[in-house]
């Protein structure tokens, strides 16, 4: 497995098992929206500094961006689409 694919799986994985948005991931990492995307779809690489801050939005260290899955591991389905219920 490519290293951009692994970062993708882990961003991925990562932010639907804390329940974030790729919206919200994007405010607290402070990228674009549509960069996270590309990220999960390995459109892009991202740069260190990039990556310093999507590790400090998750709450992880730079390395657990890097870890392999186990294999046989899926990729992350994304969260459900759409705008929450309000309450």
């Amino acid at each position: 497995m490519r290293a951009q694919d692994i970062v993708a799986h882990n961003i991925r994985k990562l932010r639907v098992k804390q329940g974030l948005s790729q919206e919200a991931l994007a405010v607290d990492a402070e990228i674009d929206r549509t960069y996270v995307s590309r990220l999960e779809r390995k459109m892009e690489n991202p740069t260190v500094a990039v990556l310093e801050r999507l590790a400090a939005a998750l709450s992880v260290k730079i390395p657990d961006l890097f870890a392999p899955p186990r294999a046989g591991t899926k990729f992350p389905a994304p969260l459900k689409g759409g705008r929450k219920a309000k309450s």
